[in-house]
């Protein structure tokens, strides 16, 4: 099963701090974000790891090469314009395979055991990992009854930015920069999306602020 980081996004709300940095190489405790994902995505067997990136894009090939080093084989989907979550993945599909491949969020930092979902699927064509609802997203995203997720009850959880998808999922959709959630929406309607609520680590690194908390949790 392959895997695939997502870290295109310019980063706005870590400025000053990504004006000359992709914020995927913002450095924490130490150590670039996006290394803690390469990391434990290696630790839980998954070493075919492709990682789209568009804003200073070639700083990051340059600074974690082919992934050797880390036990990984690294393959980059260069989109030189960002293409928003669902346009990224859709272009990265010929590197990705035709098997349901692993997706995360590079901007986020969880401690959730990825070995878990190697074999998720079986009927259903997405499966996301939903989180407490933090301060910045009170009201939350989907709900989740009975190990499927919808867009229509409460009480809400929090997409975590880490997910599962099959990709007979992206087989409508045309090369472009496009949104992923109004595809998952679509899907949750006729039940083709599964979820489970994961109650461990999680932040999402979007301000200096959660950068430095992170910071603090790590040392």
């Amino acid at each position: 099963m392959r895997a695939m980081i997502l870290a295109a996004g310019r980063g706005e709300r870590m400025r000053p701090l990504t004006d000359k940095t992709p914020k995927p190489l913002l450095k924490v405790a130490g150590q670039c974000l996006i290394e803690y994902h390469i990391k434990h995505l290696v630790a839980a067997g998954f070493t075919e790891i492709v990682i789209n990136h568009a804003y200073l894009g070639e700083q990051i090939e340059r600074t974690l090469g082919d992934g050797q080093r880390y036990g990984a084989e690294l393959h980059y989907s260069a989109e030189g314009v960002a293409l928003e979550t669902g346009g990224g993945i859709f272009k990265a599909l010929p590197l990705l395979g035709n098997a349901p491949f692993l997706v995360i969020n590079g901007d986020v930092w969880c401690d959730y055991p990825f070995n878990n979902l190697r074999n998720i699927l079986t009927t259903e064509l997405v499966h996301l990992i939903l989180v407490k609802n933090p301060e910045h997203n009170p009201k939350g995203d989907f709900c989740l009854v009975n190990n499927r997720v919808n867009n229509e009850s409460e009480p809400r959880l929090t997409y975590s930015g880490i997910g599962v998808y099959h990709p007979d999922f992206f087989k409508d959709c045309q090369a472009g920069r496009f949104q992923l959630a109004p595809l998952l929406i679509n899907a949750m309607k006729t039940g083709l999306v599964s979820g489970e609520h994961y109650n461990g680590q999680w932040i999402d690194i979007g301000t200096p602020e959660r950068l430095e908390h992170l910071e603090q949790i790590l040392k």
